[in-house]
């Protein structure tokens, strides 16, 4: 007949086919053929002629090619209806399978648990005339790192709201280990921070005119886990009579047990009004992309540096000399070691109180599933020992990388010196990690727990060093298979899965958010 090849999809259907069904075959399949008047029913045509038969048959033909077309059109991408990348399910690499599939990289359900800050209706009511007292005023210095001054400046709004109080930025204090000299807008995006904190607190950028000449009542040191009945009884009358009140050294001094308005107020400064400057959060974006261009990757916070060997009482074991430096230290500084000076070594180590060195590390992660092509990134300060102290590391995972690895030329130039920059580009990589683990513990782990736990209870590895190390010291009479098992077994309850802060006396909200900043 003459016509061209019709294409549907990516099947061509055969030209003989399309003219071998003409209008009076197909008419004949859907339309019953009528009996003639004048011939008798005996001498009535069959219902099928041959040619009907062979049209039907054609016909099933191209509706089967048509089908398996449809099929083909859904499985290949095409620019009007393809699925968006993001959601896509990441491929499985040949072969290796730890990079991009694998028990390793399966995240806990949470339970259920989502963020549920719903304050009281008597927390409510006396917002309004909180936020609009203009008569006191709060100042804080806070020091230290960068996640240590986090923790005070949280515990800082929540002091302004008990004493009903207006915030005055804190100050943070010069570094005088890594002489930092940053200041809150340096690290913080402060717009942010009074936007969402603006129906809790009155935050003001410095003391206004009527205040500024103010002697203020100043606290030098808070008493540890003060309640917030403490601080009004202390505080109040003081900041009535004066104005003003300066409080120094509040690192971890207000009670983790207070209200549960209170409690809530924690988590909204921690997780949501404390975000990072947009400079930094940009340079922090960028270097996890990096990270996640090629698949999912653990994030690994090493405690290793000569200072956190020498507060905790232990031993990097790279060498006689390493060793010899720590314990030369720690004579020289005794003050420096911070709890139970009564232990040795090898008792702080079987206790659970040292962080685990690079070896460890390796085989802890290891039996948990981390395979040779498990990427990761690695936060922290320079270790002691430097390269010889995470070759073990290196060698069984080739692609392990910092900040310093990652960064373009120029990108890290500005922040050099700066620990408090540097350390909020680790917060930041670490927190969009798809696993998290740290070596030991601190300020910024308990964070990243909080978050990651607030996030949708990503993965986070917490390291069961007390029950796991007396198997490391006997491995060699251990099967491979059995000392897996075993390390798996151990950590079965730290992955991830929420772990409600009431379970425990003294917990901090901001790292276990479930039951009173969370809720099913």
């Amino acid at each position: 007949m003459g016509k061209a090849k019709k294409k549907v999809s990516y099947i061509s259907v055969p030209s003989q086919i399309i003219s071998s069904l003409s209008s009076s075959s197909l008419h004949s399949l859907l339309v019953s053929p009528k009996k003639s008047a004048s011939s008798p029913s005996s001498k009535t045509l069959p219902f099928f002629s041959c040619r009907t038969l062979a049209s039907f048959f054609l016909l099933f033909i191209l509706l089967g090619l048509l089908t398996i077309s449809s099929h083909l059109d859904r499985l290949s991408p095409h620019p009007c209806n393809s699925v968006p990348p993001d959601r896509l399910e990441p491929p499985v690499m040949d072969g290796d399978r730890g990079s991009w599939a694998g028990e390793f990289w399966e995240q806990p359900d949470g339970m259920g648990y989502r963020p549920c800050l719903e304050f009281s209706d008597e927390y409510h009511d006396a917002s309004a005339a909180l936020v609009s007292d203009r008569r006191k005023y709060l100042l804080v210095v806070v020091s230290g790192g960068m996640n240590q001054q986090r923790n005070q400046i949280v515990d800082a709004v929540v002091i302004a709201r008990i004493l009903g109080a207006s915030l005055v930025v804190p100050i943070l204090q010069v570094n005088v280990i890594w002489d930092d000299e940053s200041e809150f807008s340096d690290i913080f995006d402060l717009d942010h921070f009074k936007k969402v904190l603006a129906e809790e607190v009155h935050i003001v950028s410095s003391l206004p005119s009527t205040h500024i000449m103010t002697r203020p009542a100043v606290e030098r040191r808070t008493p540890l886990h003060v309640s917030a009945e403490w601080i009004r009884s202390r505080y109040l009358k003081r900041i009535n009579r004066e104005g003003v009140l300066l409080l120094r050294g509040l690192d971890s001094r207000l009670s983790k047990d207070l209200p549960s308005d209170l409690q809530k107020l924690r988590c909204k400064v921690a997780f949501h009004a404390l975000k990072f400057a947009p400079a930094l959060a940009e340079l922090g974006t960028k270097i996890a992309n990096r990270m996640h261009s090629k698949g999912p990757y653990l994030a690994l916070h090493l405690r290793m540096e000569k200072d956190v060997w020498v507060r905790t009482g232990c031993l990097p074991g790279l060498s006689y000399e390493f060793d010899k430096m720590v314990s030369d230290e720690r004579k020289r500084r005794p003050e420096l070691l911070t709890a139970r000076s009564n232990m040795s070594y090898h008792e702080r180590k079987l206790s659970g109180l040292c962080p685990l060195n690079a070896q460890e590390v390796t085989r802890l992660l290891k039996a948990l599933g981390a395979t040779k092509s498990t990427r990761i990134y690695w936060a922290g300060g320079e270790p002691l020992g430097g390269k010889q102290a995470l070759q073990p590391l290196m060698d069984e995972f080739p692609h392990f990388y910092n900040k310093e690895d990652l960064a373009l030329p120029g990108e890290l130039e500005s922040y050099a010196g700066r620990a408090s920059f540097m350390a909020a580009v680790d917060h930041i990589v670490s927190e969009r990690s798809d696993v998290f683990m740290a070596s030991h513990g601190g300020n910024m782990g308990r964070a990243i727990q909080g978050q990651r736990a607030y996030a949708g209870h990503k993965k986070f590895i917490t390291p069961n060093k007390r029950q796991m190390l007396p198997y490391f010291v006997n491995s060699s009479n251990i099967p491979a298979s059995e000392f897996n098992r075993v390390m798996k077994e151990l950590h079965r309850d730290s992955l991830g899965q929420p772990e409600l802060r009431t379970s425990k006396a003294g917990r901090d909200v901001t790292k276990y958010p479930v039951p009173e900043c969370m809720c099913r």
